[in-house]
């Protein structure tokens, strides 16, 4: 395999408190090739969201934080970086889409504003006709059609499936080589939230964007995602294609959450002292996704 856009290694995280450091990653690897989508899975406090923001660089900066490991990204260790020059790949060479697209715009400027603000962070100099122009196009992308009118819109006057829209075309604006969905859509019903993931889906392949899709819904993880990490309490526990995962689940977690469907009976992840020997099984590598690393 060519080298990936982002490969994680052995990457710990903890959280400096008056009663000691609190691990929250305990050695998480991960890889995501040139235009691959890859899901990383678990409930509410596995660890998928600091480990976005941990490739962002948001959290490095935080005095009770310690970091270590490796996050390369396009060949450049982003924990060797200083903290002007991640923030200078943010926006330019990643993005990222929140959960709650509305409020995640800003909801006191027009949209063309915000628009523009994207824009230069890759060519300061950009004119607003210039900004305007290309930013009609990336909305004409996410099937917009009236552009214009939305640009002149502020945020609270779209609806949430067409600040989703907005979200997706901004963060695709500047051609990234990753862009990291957080839960993206949570917020809106399922028809729209499957309308603007398959959006996203063709606008990624288009560019060979790599995607690094973080969520708790495994119904959509099964229809965006090439392949899968299942992250349970800051490890990663099972990794491979999202078929085989979704097929033959090899990980008692990972199975857990498969379960946890909600039902009328009642459903949710087993308590793990019921059962603890079960979680601490080793990693379950999928044989195409072994394959992979072997080639890496």
């Amino acid at each position: 395999m060519s080298t990936p856009t982002l490969s994680i290694s052995d990457l710990h995280l903890s959280f400096i408190t008056h009663h000691g450091p609190n691990e929250v990653l305990h050695g998480v690897n991960l890889d995501i090739g040139r235009g691959e989508r890859v899901a990383l899975v678990g409930e509410s406090g596995s660890g998928k969201s600091v480990t976005a923001r941990l490739v962002l660089g948001l959290l490095q900066e935080m005095r009770n934080t310690r970091v270590s490991g490796v996050l390369d990204f396009e060949g450049t260790d982003l924990e060797t970086l200083s903290a002007r020059a991640r923030h200078h790949l943010r926006g330019r060479r990643m993005s990222m889409i929140f959960q709650d697209p509305t409020s995640s715009l800003n909801p006191v400027f027009r949209i063309t504003e915000q628009f523009h603000e994207v824009l230069k962070r890759v060519k300061r100099d950009i004119s607003r006709a210039e900004a305007e122009a290309r930013a009609i196009a990336a909305l004409e992308d996410v099937s917009i059609e009236h552009p214009e009118r939305v640009l002149n819109s502020y945020p609270f006057q779209l609806s949430g499936g067409m600040n989703q829209r907005v979200m997706i075309a901004m963060a695709l604006a500047n051609e990234p080589a990753l862009l990291i969905a957080d839960e993206p859509g949570t917020a809106l019903d399922v028809t729209v939230q499957a309308q603007s993931l398959e959006l996203m889906r063709a606008l990624v392949a288009k560019h060979h964007t790599a995607v690094l899709f973080i969520s708790h819904n495994l119904g959509v993880v099964r229809e965006f995602a090439d392949r899968v990490y299942v992250i349970y309490s800051g490890r990663i526990v099972e990794q491979g294609p999202t078929e085989a995962i979704f097929e033959r689940p090899g990980h008692p977690y990972t199975r857990a959450l498969m379960d946890a469907v909600p039902r009328i009976t009642g459903g949710g992840i087993p308590d793990v002292s019921d059962n603890p020997e079960d979680y601490d099984a080793p990693l379950v590598v999928h044989p195409a996704s072994a394959a992979r690393q072997g080639s890496a």
